[in-house]
């Protein structure tokens, strides 16, 4: 099969095409939604709230609610260690990308591209294309990012010391105790005391702690709630493109050069190093773990790294010309990106 047949196999392919089209079409829905003033100026941040407290941290935690083997546990390990290493490669990288900037302005371009909105833009594209187990890749990889963001990227844009208070935001944020929590029952399930019971008409025995065999009327809420996160978080993303003026973003060539750097030449670098790293067998992954890792470096500005910038008053009008301008980008990007992570599985390089 050659590139073109591989390409129109892809975007013939009814679950792609649908996971494209849901996304689009639903931040055009809150885009328009906004614009016509259905919804308030304040319902973009609510919505925010309410996906970042309670949808992602049950969809991240739902995610672990699955049958240990050896194969998914290497796979979590490599993303594990790829998600710490990947911020110190770009941590390297991005000094010569921005190299023609100085001071705040190159510190600000550097940050933003480090550090994508993974858990708010990714996760749910990754729920949409890849199930659980892509949710569950996504969110041990994303245990990096946490670490990295709320550390490195902080005393970048601050030009502080690390605070306690950034170390408390780090572990208690509802997301990484939902992760941990997840990971340390998927872990530990064969160690944690069983329950035996009957299921599918064969007796099994499942940890006490995996609520979606033990305890189904716990589970069902979280997993409705689960399935919230990538709806409302397409919601908000349209309504927020609402609120920014795109006729002024456009003007500005460094939030372009930032933008094509964030949402085009990182995954670029990703899918470089793991191809690597995967065919010498140093790190090997799977084609889902890498279309995990590519769909969530392919993001736009991180809301928390853009909160930085704003708050230390450092090139606030840049940052957010930056964030409008990538995270069209990052919608209008995501299709292709989807497109060539299927060609790429096409050509055998990954199982």
């Amino acid at each position: 099969m050659n590139i073109g047949e591989i390409f129109i196999s892809t975007l013939t392919d009814s679950k792609i095409v649908s996971a494209i089209s849901s996304s689009v079409f639903i931040i055009f829905l809150g885009f328009f939604l906004r614009k016509k003033e259905v919804l308030s100026k304040q319902t973009a941040k609510i919505l925010s709230n309410v996906i970042l407290s309670v949808a992602l941290p049950a969809l991240a935690f739902t995610a672990f609610m699955t049958d240990i083997d050896t194969e998914s546990l290497k796979q979590g390990i490599n993303l594990l260690i790829w998600g710490i290493l990947v911020y110190i490669v770009l941590i390297i990288v991005s000094k010569p990308l921005f190299a023609k900037y100085a001071g705040d302005k190159q510190d600000v371009l550097r940050v933003l591209t480090i550090f994508g909105s993974t858990t708010f833009f990714g996760i749910p594209i990754v729920q949409v294309m890849y199930g659980a187990v892509g949710v569950m890749y996504a969110s041990i990889f994303n245990i990096g990012y946490r670490i990295f963001l709320y550390s490195y990227g902080y005393i970048k844009m601050s030009g502080l010391k690390m605070e306690a208070k950034n170390i408390k935001t780090m572990f208690l944020n509802p997301i990484v105790v939902a992760t941990f929590a997840g990971l340390f029952i998927w872990m530990f399930q064969n160690y944690i005391p069983q329950v035996h019971m009957m299921a599918d008409g064969k007796e099994a025995s499942y940890a006490f702690l995996r609520i979606d065999k033990t305890a189904l009327w716990l589970f069902k809420p979280m997993d409705y709630l689960a399935k919230l996160a990538s709806p409302l978080a397409w919601l908000s993303i349209g309504a927020t493109l609402a609120e920014i003026s795109l006729k002024d973003a456009v003007r500005v060539k460094d939030a372009w050069y930032y933008s094509l750097n964030k949402v085009v030449i990182v995954p670029i670098i990703n899918i470089v190093i793991l191809t690597v790293l995967t065919v010498t067998g140093l790190l090997p992954v799977s084609h889902v773990a890498l279309a995990t890792v590519v769909i969530m470096m392919a993001t736009p500005t991180a809301t928390v790294a853009a909160a930085y910038a704003i708050s230390f008053d450092k090139e606030a009008v840049l940052t957010s010309n930056c964030s409008l301008l990538s995270t069209i980008l990052g919608v209008l990007a995501m299709p292709l990106w989807i497109v060539v992570l299927e060609m790429i599985k096409s050509m055998g390089l990954f199982v």
